[in-house]
């Protein structure tokens, strides 16, 4: 509620707004809860401090899970432990557990969780510190389960050679064309990194309290396990023009990636945090557009290490330009050339396609080599190549 005040009462509540294309969106009138000056209203969970403080519901994926349970969600801070929530709708939520699920740790932030398809269980992405308590930076730990319930020892997460950085939010998901592929979109706080002035503040009708610091998105990926990878460093969402969105704690990122058309995929930002015009507000990508490899017009090459594959069809989401192309050679696992996939065999892909066929003169498929151990020679001209997969 706009006048919630203080983390962890029962002013704060869960609301529900939905989409059927993920652009457009409605505040459905549920109004199971009745608030004083607001009869009707979107909130589906109300009364259960601090659980509504950082509410973060879920679609189970599992294959065989129960139907009465089939949205989950976690909540609650250092205090209360983290407790278990169930809905067949994602509208009407019950305690899992009379208990807590789990203890270890601080929770003063989004705590995601998730069924790995990849892993085989529950997983559970938490904040935690790197001092322990509220001491050193906001960090990220991890803890699974197979029963949502009884959840294992919680392990740290590294970050590789890297900076060590406050990530307030981690946002870790499954990527939905590879699910074996954990995706975070993560909020990067950088306390102290003032850029507003007092007047500044006052004019948008900042909260007093909320402007000292500024905020990005940055990325992570992971394929289980406790290693993130922080291959870029760089911002993944630069804060956007206009000194409103340059406060503490504005650019947080909402869990998720989503497909919003057969090219697109769509992110969603918090931005004008703690003024009036806080909202929401929609980011788009191209499909696999996370990130991707690119060479200039000059040139450049890589080889992907070796792989087994079954299937027929090398299909590759990419973009070039007029000038532009990419041509693919085939290595058997000691770098040589098989005989018909060598790049001059290869017909040079131009265009823009999320999913365009890499083909040989004398071969349309890959049916030959299925089964052995290949490696990938890509060939890029002022190309940006976003993914690839053999179907």
């Amino acid at each position: 509620l706009p006048d919630a005040g203080k983390d962890g009462t029962n002013d704060e509540t869960s609301c529900v707004i939905t989409s059927i294309d993920g652009i457009n969106w409605v505040r459905p009138n549920i109004s199971k809860y009745l608030i004083n000056k607001y009869p009707q209203n979107n909130i589906i969970l109300a009364n259960s401090a601090p659980v509504t403080h950082n509410f973060s519901p879920f679609l189970d994926t599992r294959i065989g899970v129960n139907k009465k349970h089939r949205f989950k969600a976690l909540g609650g801070n250092e205090t209360s432990g983290l407790i278990a929530y169930t809905s067949h709708d994602g509208l009407d939520w019950k305690k899992l557990h009379d208990k807590p699920v789990f203890t270890k740790g601080i929770f003063d932030s989004q705590n995601v969780s998730f069924w790995s398809q990849h892993e085989e269980c529950y997983i559970c992405y938490f904040r935690t510190w790197t001092k322990g308590g509220y001491n050193g930076y906001r960090t990220v730990s991890r803890t699974t389960s197979k029963d949502f319930i009884n959840w294992t020892a919680p392990i740290k997460m590294t970050f590789g050679d890297t900076p060590t950085e406050h990530l307030y939010t981690n946002q870790t998901h499954p990527y939905y064309r590879a699910p074996h592929i954990y995706i975070g979109i993560a909020a990067r706080f950088m306390p102290g990194r003032k850029v507003l002035t007092t007047k500044q503040a006052e004019k948008l009708g900042v909260s007093p309290s909320y402007f000292n610091d500024c905020s990005d998105v940055v990325l992570l990926s992971s394929r289980g396990g406790n290693s993130y990878q922080r291959n870029f460093m760089e911002s993944f969402l630069r804060p956007a023009i206009g000194l409103e969105n340059w406060v503490s704690r504005s650019n947080y990122p909402a869990l998720n990636i989503v497909q919003t058309s057969e090219q697109e995929m769509s992110f969603y930002v918090n931005q004008n945090y703690a003024q009036p015009s806080s909202n929401l507000h929609r980011y788009r990508l191209r499909i696999d557009g996370i990130s991707s490899l690119y060479s200039g017009y000059k040139g450049g090459e890589i080889i992907t290490k070796p792989f087994v594959f079954k299937g027929s069809e090398l299909s590759m989401n990419y973009s070039t330009s007029a000038a532009g192309g990419i041509r693919v050679e085939i290595l058997d696992d000691a770098g040589a050339v098989h005989q018909g996939y060598s790049k001059n065999d290869c017909i040079e892909a131009i265009g823009n396609y999320i999913d365009g066929k890499i083909k040989w003169i004398d071969h349309e498929n890959l049916n030959a080599l299925a089964g052995k151990p290949i490696r990938l020679r890509i060939f890029l001209k002022d190309a940006n190549l976003y993914s690839f997969y053999i179907n």
